[in-house]
Formats: C-alpha cells, sequence, structure tokens
C-alpha cells in the first residue's frame, strides 16, 4: 500500500516556475489522506490564473496514475498573500517588520502555518457527533472552560459552519478585531474562540459548497492570531460531511470525543463519526453521554429521559472508553451576572466537577504519552 512518503515522491518532479523549488518541498501539497480505494490531498495553488490551475490539477494526475494511483481527489486552494509572499522571497521585509525587528502585519499566518504542524506541540481534540441536538456544543464549550480553569492555553474553533452556536453559548457580545491584518480571536472564560458566527449577521443562513466552507476553515488557521496555545478544541458539525473530512485531512494527528445521548438511535448514528475517526486514523479518546439523566433538585431521584446504556454501547462498539455520564440540565446563570453566558456551567457546580473531572483524563492522555 502507497504511503505518505510514495505520494510525496510522485508529485516532487512538480516544481515552481520562478523559484524552481519542488511544491513538495514547498509544503504546497498537503492534506495527504490514504485510503485504501482513493488517495485525496490538497494543492495550494500560487498562480490565480484558472488555466494555470486546470495545468496544475492535471499533471498531479498524470504524475499519481503513472505511479499507479487512479481514483484521487484534489482540492485547489489559492496561496494566501503570506504564504505567496514567503515563497517567492518577498525581500521588503519593511512590509513585514517593525522598527524592533519583530514580523507584524501576517504574523498570524505564520502562526496558524505552524499551530497546525504536527510538532507544534499543540493538542488538537475534535469533538463529533452523529446526529445534532445530543449537546455537542456544549460538551465542547463546558470542556474548553474546564481545561482553562486547570491553567490551559485552549482555542476553540466553531467548525460547525452551517450551525455555529459558540459565541452565543458562551455569551459573547463582541466580534474579533483586526491588528495590523492579524484577526485577533475573542476571549472569555480564559478560551480564545474563532466561529463563523462573528461574521454572519442577523442570523443569516450559510449558504456555501463544500470548498468554500474548507477554505474558511483554514483561514480560522492560517490568519488568526492564537498565540501560544496548549489545546484546540474542534466543534465539528454533525454527520460525516465536507467540513468533517476537512478536518480529517488537514489535522491528522487530532485525537476525537464522540458525544451522544443514552438512546440507542443516537448512539446507532454516532458510531457512524466514530467510524470515519477510526479510518482516518484518529484515535478516539471517549465516548461522553450527555443528558444521561435527570436529577429532582428537590429529592435527588433520578429519571433517565432518554434510556439507559447508549453511550457505554457505543464506547463498546468502538473500542474505547466511556468518559461521563452528564445529566440534562441548564447553567444556573443570570442575565444580571457580569459573567452570564447561556452554556457555561459554574465552576462549584457538580456538572462543571463532571467537565473538570473529563479535562483531567484528557490532560492525562495527552500529556503523559
Amino acid at each position: 500500500m502507497l504511503t505518505r512518503e510514495n505520494i510525496q515522491e510522485l508529485l516532487r518532479p512538480l516544481t515552481d516556475t520562478e523559484s524552481g523549488k519542488s511544491l513538495v518541498e514547498l509544503q504546497l501539497i498537503r492534506d495527504i489522506m490514504i485510503k485504501e480505494d482513493r488517495i485525496s490531498l490538497s494543492v495550494i495553488c500560487l498562480s490565480t490564473e484558472e488555466q494555470s490551475r486546470m495545468e496544475l490539477e492535471q499533471r498531479v494526475r498524470e504524475l499519481l496514475e503513472a505511479g499507479g494511483v487512479g481514483n484521487v481527489h484534489i482540492r485547489l486552494r489559492d496561496a494566501t498573500d503570506f504564504e505567496r509572499s514567503q515563497i517567492r522571497g518577498d525581500s521588503e521585509q519593511e512590509a513585514e517588520e517593525g522598527s524592533d525587528g519583530k514580523l507584524k502585519g501576517h504574523a498570524a499566518g505564520l502562526e496558524g502555518h505552524e499551530l497546525i504542524n504536527e510538532n507544534s506541540g499543540v493538542h488538537f481534540i475534535a469533538v463529533a457527533s452523529g446526529k445534532g441536538g445530543v449537546g455537542k456544543s456544549t460538551v465542547t464549550v463546558n470542556l474548553a472552560v474546564a481545561l482553562a480553569r486547570m491553567g490551559k492555553k485552549v482555542g476553540l474553533i466553531d467548525a460547525d459552519i452551517y450551525g455555529f452556536s459558540i459565541p452565543d453559548m458562551m455569551g459573547m457580545e463582541e466580534g474579533p478585531i483586526v491588528e495590523e491584518g492579524t484577526i485577533i480571536p475573542v476571549e472569555r472564560f480564559g478560551v480564545k474562540v474563532m466561529s463563523m458566527g462573528f461574521f454572519i449577521r442577523e442570523n443569516s443562513p450559510v449558504i456555501w459548497r463544500g470548498p468554500m466552507l474548507g477554505k474558511m476553515l483554514r483561514q480560522f488557521f492560517s490568519d488568526v492570531g492564537w498565540g501560544e496555545l496548549d489545546y484546540m478544541l474542534l466543534d465539528l458539525p454533525p454527520g460525516t460531511g465536507d467540513v468533517a473530512l476537512d478536518v480529517h485531512q488537514m489535522l491528522p494527528q487530532s485525537k476525537e470525543i464522540i458525544v451522544t445521548t443514552p438512546h440507542a438511535t443516537a448512539a446507532f448514528v454516532a458510531a457512524r463519526a466514530g467510524s470515519m475517526a477510526l479510518q482516518t486514523d484518529h484515535e478516539i479518546m471517549g465516548v461522553i453521554e450527555n443528558m444521561s439523566y435527570y436529577e429532582c433538585s428537590s429529592c435527588g431521584q433520578k429519571d433517565y429521559v432518554f434510556g439507559r446504556g447508549g453511550g457505554a454501547r457505543l464506547a463498546e462498539t468502538l473500542h474505547t472508553e466511556l468518559l461521563a455520564q452528564i445529566p440534562l440540565g441548564a447553567p444556573d446563570n443570570h442575565i444580571s451576572e457580569p459573567d452570564f453566558s447561556p452554556s457555561v456551567y459554574k465552576a462549584e457546580t457538580q456538572t462543571a466537577q463532571l467537565f473538570a473531572d473529563i479535562a483531567s483524563k484528557l490532560i492525562s492522555k495527552c500529556e503523559e504519552k
């Protein structure tokens, strides 16, 4: 079976017309993913001319076919201004440096490029579900906050581009700002957040095709000044669509958490998301069963309104562990409070402690290897 290195070797003859360097050497061939019957990859295009792009795509196909690869899916993406200037060897450093010699303007591009590098030291955790309505975003938000409360530097990308909800769930009223060409993420509860919700006005629908969604997602990495991070959480859209596939291609080192409810059907559907993670070599860190039960505040009796056992069965199916069972409920927050947010549990609550326990498990899994 062909490896990533084999594919890179097959494409090494592709060169940049100006520098003469291989596109592989310039890291313009990315997101290589190999399955039994198909290979997919991304090609970063320095030229914006449609004819040049078509010729480049055709050349990629010819080289791969000559190497025995018949079924290939190619995504073309325009290089950012920063990527283009770096590759072209832009000598006008005045546009990039201040008087102190430090990089400005496109610093976020460099940070983003380094961020998704496998050697960046950032632990990527994607939170997925098979269907909507299981509380995946609520889990993501509270898990991110729990990690931040433990002193970790945390970023959160709302990758559910059609159903973005993170800014509202965290009570964010301000959007990101741009400083010298760098998008500064919004920070709350110690978590740096980037979401499509910051750029859509009046809750308008996002009517985009898959490639445009993938481009926006990559910009969340390349054009945002994340600074130093320990963990980056991604709230994936439900199911196994284009955005989920883009994340798997962009971040082969990412780990994954699957969220379900106790209901047998929800767990059955969630198994598909878990299967996608396994097929793309993403490690599944565990299953979180949300809305596991409702606990009466007066008598403490637990009612299992959505059934029982779905999370445990899903964990067994995916050969992983059940990280926690989160009760059905809502944070006891009030709009008048300065730290109000619709979905973040206060640190002293029982549910917040459950998320703290999950965060501790994830830290052990990520940092003790």
